[in-house]
């Protein structure tokens, strides 16, 4: 017996010292962070390289060659964002529960519906030459700085240690942005459904509508093009509740202004993409600069170069153009290509999965007679986009950048450009299938094969000093323009309130293109917030105890989700139990379907709706209940406290909440320019004076390090609060001016 307690004693003390080992190696590893000063010594350059850091910590590299530049980015990113670039490789490829074991082995087989590898392979043998150099030159960055730096703390937390990086990899990290931004093939298979169970006179561009006409804001050409009225529906009475189940939206804004509207005698450009937060940021801000090129901006972690940003003569800026990706087919599984993966599956057993392909694509689904296929340009002709961002960096003017654009594959974008000549223009790039069905439908296994629409037919306007443009995922076509090109563009309402916005002055300034950034109007909440009021004393109901507090509180709503808004929760709320509840209504069977697959045609038919007069008293006066039934007195908070969000870490729901970042205030929403709610939020804002670069600036949420104890984890996040736009200092007077430390690497 008593041996048996001496075993059961060692056995709890082994444990309890290895619990002590691993919380000490732990607390360790949150207080180091990378050598950002001195000298190092690396193998692999060809010449001394300086990294030349900010009161940011954002590294301004000088190098006297590009292969030494690339490398030294590499270095850089490895320095600080090392485990966000490999848990986005793993995410890609699929390879999660290699180190966090058995939860994430649905996501990764998910993953692995499309062959990345094999697209990353061959995105890889398409490179040029000088691609490829830049790609190695990059990895082999990476690499030094996984040798010679510390390895950030959640390689300490999750017990493994990184694998080299491979240029390849570079390819993967790109994917992930465009698996994240593409109108996915799931979301074609759900709006094909919700085709199925329509009853008229429903039509489905009813209820995946491109437009709100009230708000429409298109600028190629810039004449509206008339959008159908809707059919006469019938709501039924006894909506019964629905809990909203919207999917996140894809938001961004951006805007420019040629020389001649500008106070600065310069083209002026805004940008600001809207994606989820997290922390580490989802941009790495870095400033490159040799002999043959100079560019500055923000880059996804894992990639050389800027994605968004200037060089030396031109700026430009992105938002994602919400358009078709894919054309599905409905399918057999005869004659289907089997690939098998394998899973391994940490503290688990390994899992080995086979995956369909047709000669119509890849499986998407499957139910036993029935396979959805996927025609994916980014399968059929794999190309990366590394090649159209490397023109982009090196152009000298809109038409070079413009001609580098046509090298884009996607996922489709707006993109605004311009240059030192004080000239803006604005085009679509990307690889769009000519799908007739745009996304609405699944096509027969029969119907062809769709090519793509050409680069020169995509909405476009041509550089003009004079020009004045903006996008916010919206139609940007007006009328004559013969494609669709997306089953329902992101609601008008931002792009509206831009276009306000740059029209309210005569000349605009730096300073005014950084203060639309931060305007919270919403402009179709405060139509819908008054539509509620009307509503409520339609119904008799203005002296109702219950809603009498709330009342109060949305007629004296301005209409903006200002911080210390009292009445924007209301009109949240509302919002998206009434979308909800209408979804329910129109598509009994398939309403989770459709506001799944929506991109907020939802809350732009109930808008419209709304304009047609009073039939849908009945259920916003139920909405505004259910909102005031569910959150109460909450729903009284000033938005700072109702919209709040904390930046999660990739790690928190592993229970490392301790690596979250800030909590920001509710400030703005998804119908405003200003977003910063719900987990969703501007990833970046930037204003550039083209040609002053130093007059402009760049600003993320939280900060440019990866690690815990650098000091740069969150330094930002003061800042983005108080919605300042940080110089992104670009001359060598403003980088010597702005210098910090300097790390010299020596090969």
């Amino acid at each position: 017996m008593r041996l048996v307690v001496r075993i059961a004693a060692l056995v709890v003390a082994v444990a309890l010292v290895a619990v002590a080992a691993y919380a000490i190696n732990a607390f360790a590893g949150m207080r180091v962070a990378a050598q950002t000063a001195g000298t190092l010594q690396v193998a692999g350059l060809s010449a001394p390289v300086e990294i030349v850091r900010d009161n940011r910590d954002i590294p301004h590299i000088r190098a006297r060659n590009d292969n030494d530049l690339f490398f030294a980015q590499g270095f850089a990113e490895g320095s600080d964002r090392l485990f966000q670039m490999d848990f986005i490789r793993r995410f890609v490829y699929g390879r999660l529960s290699e180190v966090v074991g058995s939860p994430a082995l649905p996501a990764d087989e998910n993953a692995r519906i499309v062959d990345i590898r094999g697209i990353v392979q061959r995105q890889w043998l398409a490179l040029r030459p000088m691609d490829r150099a830049m790609l190695q030159s990059f990895a082999n960055g990476v690499n030094a700085a996984m040798r010679q730096q510390p390895l950030p703390v959640e390689f300490r937390l999750l017990l493994y240690r990184p694998e080299p990086w491979k240029p390849q990899d570079s390819l993967a990290a790109g994917m992930a942005t465009v698996l994240d931004l593409i109108d996915t093939w799931d979301d074609v298979i759900r709006r094909d459904g919700v085709a199925t169970h329509l009853t008229a006179p429903l039509r489905m561009t009813d209820l995946y509508t491109i437009t709100d006409p009230a708000y429409d804001a298109p600028i190629a050409p810039p004449r509206p093009m008339p959008v159908p009225s809707l059919q006469p529906m019938l709501i039924d009475k006894a909506l019964q509740s629905a809990a909203s189940i919207e999917r996140a939206p894809v938001g961004s804004n951006e805007w420019a202004v040629g020389a001649n509207r500008s106070a600065t005698g310069r083209a002026l450009l805004a940008n600001d993409p809207h994606l989820r937060l997290g922390i580490p940021g989802v941009w790495y801000l870095v400033d490159l600069h040799s002999p043959q090129m100079h560019v500055a901006g923000g880059t996804l972690p894992g990639t050389p170069g800027v994605i968004l940003g200037h060089n030396d003569n031109v700026a430009w800026g992105a938002t994602n153009a919400t358009v078709v990706t894919e054309v599905v087919y409905r399918t057999t599984l005869k004659n289907a290509r089997t690939r098998w993966e394998t899973f391994r599956v940490r503290f688990g057993r390994d899992a080995r999965v086979p995956y369909k392909e047709t000669a119509r694509g890849f499986v998407a689904q499957s139910n036993g007679t029935i396979a959805y296929s996927v025609d994916w340009n980014a399968v059929t002709r794999p190309r990366s986009p590394v090649i159209a961002f490397a023109g982009l960096d090196r152009a000298r003017s809109v038409n070079e950048a413009l001609i580098a654009l046509q090298t884009y594959p996607g996922p489709p974008q707006n993109f605004v450009i311009a240059d030192r000549s004080g000239a803006a223009a604005y085009h679509i790039a990307g690889l769009i299938p000519n799908d007739p069905s745009w996304g609405l439908r699944v096509h027969a296994a029969t119907d062809p094969h769709y090519p793509s629409i050409g680069f020169e037919n995509m909405p476009h306007v041509a550089a003009s000093r004079d020009a004045l443009l903006f996008t916010a995922n919206n139609r940007t076509y007006g009328d004559g323009y013969p494609y669709r090109l997306s089953p329902s563009f992101g609601p008008p309402y931002r792009a509206a309130r831009i276009k306000a916005l740059l029209g309210s002055k005569k000349r605009l300034s730096v300073a005014d293109m950084a203060a639309f950034q931060t305007d919270t109007l919403s402009a179709p909440e405060r139509d819908l917030a008054r539509a509620t009021l009307a509503a409520v004393r339609r119904k008799g109901l203005s002296n109702d105890r219950a809603l009498s507090p709330y009342v109060a509180a949305l007629a004296h709503w301005n209409g903006r989700f200002d911080r210390a808004s009292r009445g924007a929760a209301i009109v949240w709320e509302t919002r998206r139990i009434a979308v909800a509840r209408l979804a329910r209504a129109l598509v009994p069977s398939r309403y989770q379907d459709y506001q799944a697959s929506a991109g907020g045609s939802d809350f732009m038919l109930l808008m419209r709706l709304l304009r047609q007069g009073p039939a849908l008293d009945a259920l916003l006066v139920k909405s505004l209940r259910s909102a005031i039934e569910t959150d109460g007195l909450r729903l009284l908070q000033p938005w700072s406290e109702f919209g709040k969000v904390t930046v999660h870490h990739p790690l928190n729901s592993l229970g490392f909440s301790f690596l979250n970042g800030a909590t920001l205030p509710g400030d703005g929403d998804r119908y405003s320019v200003h977003v910063q709610s719900a987990t969703f939020s501007q990833s970046f804002r930037a204003v550039w004076d083209v040609g002053n670069w130093d007059a402009g600036g760049m600003s993320v949420p939280s900060g440019e390090s990866g690690q815990p104890g650098s000091g740069h984890y969150t330094d930002q996040s003061p800042g983005w609060i108080a919605q300042r736009v940080a110089p992104l200092p670009f001359s060598d007077a403003a980088v010597r001016a702005a210098a910090r430390v300097t790390l010299t690497l020596q090969p």
